[in-house]
């Protein structure tokens, strides 16, 4: 590695996907706000992830399906009981 063409922040950086629940060690000068220890005992400043390609669709081939009807069928199936009237 070159020497002086890093900030001085470069450092390992834990990468933790909360969705998950696995994290990457890479080196970075990402700004952190806490630590997490590690599975190798040692604790690293921890840069929390909402996705990563241990929990995208793209990279793990598992598909999210939000309405598998659409919809209409939906609509109709919240607002069903609203159209009944007591008898």
């Amino acid at each position: 590695m070159k020497k002086n063409i890093h900030p001085e922040n470069y450092r390992t950086v834990l990468f933790y996907d909360s969705n998950a629940k696995t994290g990457f060690l890479i080196r970075s000068c990402a700004r952190t706000n806490g630590t997490m220890k590690w599975q190798d005992g040692n604790e690293y400043p921890v840069f929390m992830c909402d996705t990563s390609s241990a929990s995208h669709p793209y990279y793990t081939g598992k598909t999210r399906q939000l309405a598998t009807e659409g919809r209409v069928s939906d609509f109709t199936n919240r607002f069903a009981k609203f159209g009944l009237k007591s008898r």
